[in-house]
């Protein structure tokens, strides 16, 4: 899905996506998390909050757990909650 917008002349392609379907390598801003409660404070506790900068570093095989980079620290994450976090990009 991605939503096209003109900013001053500038055409803009923003694409939202999961945590899940983005690629290694590819750079995002967290858009929203949508989780039960409990595991959105934990992230939070663990710096993952809306608007920050994340980075997806390696991605494991049959559905494992996905390795991302955010502020200066490396955090991986299951696949079902990484489903559940939406990213722009």
């Amino acid at each position: 899905m991605f939503f096209y917008t003109h900013i001053w002349a500038i055409d803009l392609i923003i694409y939202i996506m999961k945590l899940s379907q983005m690629s290694i390598g590819q750079v995002g801003l967290v858009e929203s998390i949508k989780t039960q409660q409990d595991y959105k404070n934990r992230l939070t506790i663990l710096g993952l909050t809306k608007g920050v900068k994340i980075t997806v570093i390696r991605k494991a095989i049959f559905n494992g757990p996905i390795q991302i980079k955010l502020r200066d620290f490396y955090l991986a994450i299951s696949k079902n909650i990484a489903d559940k976090i939406i990213v722009k990009i």
